[in-house]
């Protein structure tokens, strides 16, 4: 294991992202919410840079059984990673897949160390 300086700190701000690439890996460092995130820029469906996809939001639903109405709210955007090459999004708080729970986006340790973002693989 190994710790590498990715950016500054001050040069991740929040909504940011930064990939680089890391003993041989891509690797890409989010901050979001505050806190700090660090996956490899690999989709599980077919490869893909997802790290370099979009962040959006998403719609939740509900339903409403006496009145039998479906409302649709736009909800957490910006913690929503979409591949740009199938469109397979991913929870950019915990990289967890929403349309496969059983996949997650590889994750790393990441940290602020000085005013250095530093991660650990």
């Amino acid at each position: 294991m190994g710790e590498h300086v990715v950016v500054s700190a001050s040069e991740l701000s929040e909504g940011d992202r930064v990939v680089v690439e890391l003993e041989g890996r891509e690797v890409a460092v989010f901050r979001l919410d505050g806190d700090l995130h660090a996956y490899l820029n690999w989709c599980a469906h077919q490869g893909g840079p997802v790290c370099e996809g979009a962040l959006t939001g998403t719609y939740e639903s509900s339903y409403d059984r006496e009145g039998n109405e479906v409302s649709l709210s736009w909800c957490r955007e910006g913690e929503v990673l979409m591949c740009p090459w199938h469109g397979w999004e991913y929870d950019a708080l915990t990289g967890e897949c929403f349309s496969r729970r059983s996949v997650a986006l590889p994750s790393y340790p990441v940290e602020e160390v000085g005013g250095d973002v530093v991660v650990t693989l």
